[in-house]
């Protein structure tokens, strides 16, 4: 990692272009167009893809360091890419492991196909072990998926949907379907996000109305619940590094733009800048210890991912964690920075003002500060007592 070029893949002028419509694009609570376009001519959408089928070839561990990178510019940009970069990435994990289902998302990917992913539903705390949404087959192969799934990033863009459904026709037992489907009339999005922070992301309420996903776009059915299935061991480690990243990221900035505060302001009082200040340079402190703690966490665990490294049971508690770590030290970062800048960082034309909406969209991602620490108690503690 140490001679990994990352402005080869985000040069500096393309981040500051990003940079600078970032601001427009909250206040407008829009979707950042040209920020995609520009990142899929510069080859962003396949980075993950391995270079015989027209991507990159980068691990999860290059593409953390690059997403960190992209959401210091522009967080919301950053997170609604992270939903398609999952995709490729869970392809990723399944060929590195000899499953090649995820095959026609590579290729997709390269050719400029914009995957989003739609497995959140309202009130379904079992996120990838159950469904409230309807799995139907047919004698062909196909589904049929109906129902709601929330927070779809890339609303106004994606070309194609993965997402799950649990089909209940089988009397084996239901089985959870993963498959990808086409925008077509049988889905509609809804003109919806309207939210405090991360407002770019336009991660939008998808209906689906008996979508058909064709029988080659069927990747896996497995059991309900906690499984040791590929398909769950993909979407859940890479979600988890790239949300760790884009939150990573983010504490970066703020501790830029507190640093830049702290250098470019005087005190009245003492006539002598800010950084000079003690209870101004602990701050600063505080905030550089908690962002130095994540960088080698992020890395460690994508680098094990990449590695096909067996954690076993334990994957389960680090991934989470690790999400968990990184948003709450994001957050702290933020809060600090806010102080340190002053006043004027409480109004809505500063970027420090968006980054302290932006940051607090980090908790309500799988897998949420209750979710993490039950995971991690289940870990440490063994199952609750009967």
């Amino acid at each position: 990692m140490s001679d990994f070029d990352a402005t080869a893949y985000l040069p500096d002028d393309l981040l500051e272009r990003i940079r600078s419509r970032a601001a427009a694009v909250d206040a407008e609570n829009r979707f950042p167009d040209e920020d995609l376009a520009e990142l899929r001519d510069a080859g962003y959408l396949s980075i993950l893809v391995p270079t015989a089928l027209g991507g990159a070839g980068l691990g999860l561990a290059e593409a953390a360091v690059l997403q960190q990178r992209l959401a210091g510019a522009a967080p919301a940009t950053a997170l609604a890419i992270n939903m398609h970069l999952v995709w490729t990435g869970v392809a990723k994990v399944m060929s590195d492991r000899g499953i090649d289902d995820l095959r026609f998302v590579q290729t997709g990917a390269a050719a400029g196909e914009v995957f989003a992913f739609g497995i959140s539903e309202a009130g379904n705390d079992l996120v990838l072990f159950g469904s409230d949404t309807t799995a139907v087959p047919a004698p062909d192969g196909s589904y049929t998926f109906t129902g709601t799934k929330i927070f779809t990033s890339l609303g106004p863009v994606w070309t194609q949907l993965g997402l799950h459904g649990l089909d209940s026709t089988d009397p084996a037992g239901p089985k959870m379907v993963y498959a990808f489907v086409p925008r077509t009339d049988a889905v509609g999005t809804r003109d919806d996000w309207d939210t405090i922070g991360m407002r770019g992301t336009q991660s939008r309420t998808t209906v689906l109305n008996g979508v058909v996903a064709p029988a080659d776009r069927v990747v896996r059915r497995v059991d309900p619940g906690p499984v040791p299935d590929p398909i769950v061991f993909g979407i859940f480690s890479v979600f988890e590094v790239l949300l760790a990243s884009v939150y990573t990221g983010v504490a970066r900035r703020a501790l830029d733009l507190a640093i830049a505060a702290a250098t470019t302001r005087t005190s009245k009082k003492t006539g002598r800048p800010y950084s000079d200040d003690p209870d101004i340079r602990w701050r600063i402190a505080e905030m550089a210890l908690a962002y130095d703690g994540l960088l080698p966490q992020v890395a460690s665990i994508a680098r094990d991912v990449d590695a096909l490294v067996d954690h076993g049971a334990l994957w389960f508690p680090k991934l989470s964690g690790l999400k968990h770590r990184a948003v709450v030290a994001a957050k702290q970062i933020v809060d600090e920075a806010m102080l340190v800048a002053g006043g004027s960082s409480y109004f809505i034309r500063t970027e420090l003002s968006r980054l302290y909406r932006d940051v607090l969209a980090g908790m309500f991602h799988p897998s949420d500060p209750e979710s993490a620490h039950a995971t991690v108690a289940a870990a440490w503690l063994g199952p609750v007592s009967a």
